[in-house]
């Protein structure tokens, strides 16, 4: 079978550090073209807009759509209403209802669509889903805490309506949690910390619970310096079960128990070779729902301004 014609968008850090080793690695897909305001890539036709790269090249067959959530909606539904497959970054919206909306279209034109949650991707996520589907739970912490000016400096759409703020690593989390919990879980509270001069929050704490009232929470933090904590800690019949550093590995009882090589980019575009291929879409907004939750309930603190 002939390789699928794949186009990005929007091609900044995140598609040159991830997407364009993955898809290189991948022979299900062959790169034929970038549309980007200021990226290309060597070797790519590129073009400035998705309306200018599908009227040139409507050989495309599918796209990765990697600018910020904010504007990712009009893109989607451009490329939808083309017949072409679709791959979101994530967050895959910038709210619920947008990202239900291009669900139904896709449904409707017969393409796939994908939400690409790529830290479920992680190692030794699997192995932690085993794990706490063999023993009840009793408690759970997610620990998610890193440098906002290390990983996004100067990236000012985090900030603004939509792009989420701490919830853009800490959905991250969030993705993890949906998948590897034997039962979903919602929010009961939460209190969400807005710097004076952004309209996002830097840190978040919230309480999850269901009908067997687990003890579940989570705490993001976008200013810690140093070390930076990617944990999620849980309390069974079976023992303790740590799944560290964003989901690489996996300790019981303070033991290494698993730990594999990184491959979640490689594997999210497996995965949307694979649904593409059976002609299905993978699209769970969970993890978004649990971000919309915090926001609802959330109680509002203001705190100093922040500066990059």
């Amino acid at each position: 079978m002939a390789p699928i014609k794949l186009a990005i968008v929007g091609v900044g850090k995140i598609v040159r550090d991830q997407h364009l080793p993955a898809v290189a690695g991948n022979a299900d897909f062959a790169l034929v073209a970038t549309a980007s305001r200021h990226g290309t890539v060597d070797g790519v036709p590129s073009y400035k807009s998705i309306e200018e790269m599908l009227a040139a090249m409507p050989e495309i067959e599918a796209v990765s759509l990697c600018m910020p959530p904010q504007f990712r909606y009009e893109a989607a539904l451009t490329a939808l209403n083309a017949g072409k497959h679709v791959f979101l970054e994530k967050p895959p919206g910038a709210t619920i209802s947008e990202v239900e909306d291009l669900k139904r279209i896709a449904e409707a034109k017969g393409v796939s669509l994908f939400a690409s949650w790529h830290s479920r991707y992680a190692p030794a996520v699997e192995a932690a889903k085993e794990f706490l589907a063999a023993s009840p739970l009793k408690k759970l912490f997610i620990n998610w805490k890193e440098d906002v000016r290390h990983w996004h400096p100067g990236q000012a759409w985090i900030w603004e309506p939509g792009g989420l703020g701490v919830f853009d690593p800490g959905i991250n989390a969030l993705s993890i949690l949906t998948h590897i919990l034997p039962k979903p879980v919602f929010i009961t509270e939460a209190e969400l910390e807005f710097p004076e001069n952004r309209a996002a929050p830097i840190a978040a704490s919230m309480r999850f619970s269901n009908a067997d009232k687990p003890d579940v929470s989570a705490e993001f933090d976008w200013r810690q310096t140093g070390p930076q904590s990617w944990d999620i800690e849980a309390e069974t019949e079976a023992g303790k079960m740590r799944l560290a550093d964003g989901g690489g590995k996996l300790f019981i009882d303070g033991a290494l128990a698993f730990e594999g090589p990184i491959m979640e980019y490689p594997n999210l575009y497996a995965r949307f070779a694979e649904i593409i291929k059976v002609g299905v879409s993978d699209c769970d907004i969970a993890p978004l729902t649990h971000v919309a939750d915090a926001f609802m309930l959330g109680r509002r603190k203001i705190v100093d301004a922040f500066h990059d």
